[in-house]
């Protein structure tokens, strides 16, 4: 099927993708917003909430990179005409995955004080992390599950069913977030913190029913496991071996950064999670885009359609540069008024503001870095990746937080290094790319 690079034709995986890839941090932020403004212990809530989220936002992205394998390889074999090769392959690495999110629910269970105390937690907040971990966890594998049956999706070059199931997520999120927090008078007495975790624990149930029913229904991709394993199955491990490298590294930046957060005060790590997370909104808004680059480049790719490819990239960096400036712009119009959204407490909104317009200064380079991640994801480049963040987490943010950090810039310190950051895996990539696929481009 010939593969035309229009502005409707990206907004057709891009949009849906966009939709459903927010679920996640409308669920964040949801649970932010609402636990920031309890009656009781706001700021110690939302820092715990905070802190949690960043641990489980590591487990996730480092096995959730199944999306990305099975993403990579289906949409290569549907540019190759033969999908019928690697039909039961999801099946198998759903059945791989789930397995080993079991087990690191059973491993870090009885550790989670310990776990939460690295991250400089302590007292009511510390507690309030550790209620909130020992029930969020539980809904880790129905989350690894939904993520899998995504990447499906895409790699069969639709984006449309993963939308449908995460909008039927967040609703359902978001209606039990503020019956379960504060209390249905007369029929659910208010849960405050372990409200807002049992909530996200149904909808990702919810997600994963929904996301077996729409794949048995709506394609040929069995979830029945079958031996022996797919030849491709050693592909996908490597892919996840590599991402998984790669993911480590990426929540390496993430710790370090919540935990000099925290080291600064409960203001500060409360301020740090309501940007953190808004700066996550607006990552998997451009993530709609990147993720079209994502099933497009792996498709080109099979089909050696490399002039298409170089065409797509250049299509992109000029999608993703005016979807970044329009975040930025919105953010600039609602600046006033995002905020209270989270948090009444004076404190934290004072530090807050000292760093949101760093996150909305960021969103254009933010586009760059996610679009051509996504593309080179759909490539099935993941060693170049793995190696490119090694190197900018290791040799720029940590360095750099450690030297801002040492002139007591607080917030200002973590934002700046991660601006600078985003940079340094930006561009090698736009780079590499161009290296990789120019010449190959010109000859066909």
């Amino acid at each position: 099927m010939k593969t035309e690079i229009t502005l409707k034709n990206i907004n057709k995986l891009a949009i849906p993708a966009l939709i459903s890839g927010v679920a996640e941090p409308i669920l964040s932020l949801t649970d932010t917003a609402i636990i920031g403004n309890v009656d009781f212990n706001a700021a110690e809530s939302l820092a715990a909430v905070g802190i949690v989220g960043t641990f489980i936002s590591m487990l996730i992205w480092v096995l959730g990179q199944t999306r990305s394998a099975i993403s990579s390889i289906v949409s290569q074999h549907v540019g190759a005409n033969k999908l019928d090769h690697v039909k039961n392959l999801p099946a198998q690495a759903i059945f791989i995955i789930t397995s080993i999110s079991i087990l690191i629910i059973v491993t870090t269970l009885p550790f989670s004080s310990e776990i939460f105390k690295l991250y400089n937690a302590s007292g009511t907040i510390l507690n309030y992390s550790i209620e909130y971990y020992n029930i969020r966890v539980f809904g880790f594998p129905f989350t690894l599950f939904t993520i899998a049956i995504f990447g499906t999706f895409r790699g069969l070059q639709s984006t449309y069913y993963p939308m449908i199931i995460a909008i039927i997520g967040t609703i359902i999120n978001i209606v039990l977030d503020f019956a379960f927090v504060y209390g249905i008078e007369g029929i659910i007495n208010p849960m405050h913190i372990k409200g807002a975790a049992y909530a996200s624990v149904i909808a990702q149930i919810v997600m994963a029913i929904c996301s077996a029913y729409y794949l048995l229904k709506k394609t040929d991709i069995s979830l029945r496991v079958t031996f022996p394993l797919n030849p491709e199955i050693k592909t996908f491990i490597v892919m996840i071996l590599n991402l998984f490298v790669r993911t480590l590294a990426l929540n390496a930046t993430l710790y370090f950064a919540t935990r000099f957060a925290t080291s600064y005060g409960t203001e500060y790590i409360a301020a740090y999670t309501i940007a953190i997370n808004l700066w996550f909104l607006g990552a998997f808004i451009i993530d709609g885009y990147a993720s079209a680059g994502n099933i497009l480049s792996g498709k080109l790719l099979g089909e050696k359609n490399y002039k298409k490819l170089v065409e797509l990239s250049n299509f992109l960096i000029k999608c993703g540069l005016g979807v970044g400036i329009i975040l930025t712009l919105l953010g600039l119009i609602a600046y006033n008024f995002i905020g209270p959204i989270f948090t009444k407490d004076p404190k934290v909104l004072e530090q807050f503001y000292n760093v949101f317009w760093i996150v909305l200064a960021m969103q254009p380079l933010c586009a760059l870095a996610f679009i051509f991640d996504g593309m080179f994801k759909g490539m099935g480049k993941m060693k170049f990746l793995r190696n490119l963040l090694l190197l900018s987490t290791g040799l720029v943010f940590i360095p750099l937080l450690f030297l801002l950090d040492s002139f007591d810039l607080k917030l200002y310190a973590v934002f700046i290094a991660l601006t600078v950051w985003i940079i340094a895996r930006g561009f090698p990539l736009i780079i590499k790319f161009r290296q990789l696929f120019l010449s190959l481009s010109q000859k066909t």
